[in-house]
């Protein structure tokens, strides 16, 4: 949940933080947001699943939570056609404040890699990205028999397990190991950087942040693999764990320090 709502690893926050200035440290703005998001999160949960259990209906998750749960919710309760009009407006404005922010990561990149205005920018990514959620569309149509991730899937799916069980993850762990070892920013310029400024200052231990965050981060990596292929058979389940190690290895390989550095740490 972290990690999805927070779009932690695929360089949300981290466009957001780029727009703050020196006289806001980044640990006090990062505890707001978190505690703020799991307020929010929670409520959600409060109203939504207890309600689900009054009516009758079977609380999902995912895409069939909004598009099927909650309709089928509003369509049992009294003026439920008004309240169900005003959540899927409110989620739409939800939705493009979302975009608006992921979309910034990119409308920067291209900006900063080709030197762009924003303007040409904007237009360029925004015809890429509608050409690019086609295949979701399709998914559910043309597309329906399609299915990569074992029967009942889709193009949705996919994007949906590259996304919350490998760049999430896989990126917030880059991160931390970034942030925390000599031969990435190292430990003394990531506090200079997040205690700047006025609010809470970082509080984590060195040691936590260096062994025991990443040991979290792999844990859930692979434990939402073992969820996801685990119920389709064990060589099913054998081949995309091993995927996983794969991926995970490549991270903590290009984490380790090369010769040059090495024989600088030990000078």
């Amino acid at each position: 949940q972290a990690f999805f709502t927070l779009s932690i690893g695929i360089g949300a926050m981290l466009i957001f933080g780029s727009y703050i200035g020196q006289d806001r440290s980044l640990t006090g703005e990062a505890a707001t947001i978190t505690a703020l998001d799991t307020f929010v999160a929670l409520m959600a949960g409060f109203i939504i699943i207890p309600a689900c259990f009054a009516f009758g209906i079977n609380p999902d998750s995912g895409p069939s939570l909004i598009f099927i749960t909650i309709p089928n919710l509003f369509s049992q309760m009294a003026g439920g056609r008004i309240w169900g009009a005003l959540f899927f407006l409110f989620l739409s404005f939800a939705a493009l404040t979302t975009v608006i922010a992921v979309f910034q990561n990119i409308v920067a990149f291209a900006g900063d890699l080709f030197s762009w205005s924003t303007k040409k920018s904007v237009f360029f990514n925004a015809v890429l990205v509608s050409l690019l959620s086609l295949p979701c569309v399709f998914g559910y149509n043309i597309w329906s028999a399609f299915q990569p991730l074992g029967a009942g899937t889709s193009v949705l799916d996919l994007e949906d397990f590259i996304v919350s069980e490998n760049l999430l993850p896989l990126g917030s762990l880059a991160f931390v190991l970034f942030c925390t070892r000599k031969n990435g920013w190292g430990w003394e310029n990531f506090l200079s950087e997040a205690d700047a400024g006025k609010g809470r200052k970082f509080f984590y231990h060195r040691f936590y942040m260096t062994w025991i965050v990443p040991a979290l981060i792999i844990f859930v990596y692979l434990k939402g693999y073992w969820d996801l292929f685990s119920p389709q058979g064990t060589k099913v389940l054998a081949f995309w764990m091993t995927i996983a190690v794969l991926l995970l290895l490549f991270i903590l390989v290009t984490a380790m320090p090369g010769k040059k550095q090495r024989a600088k740490s030990a000078e």
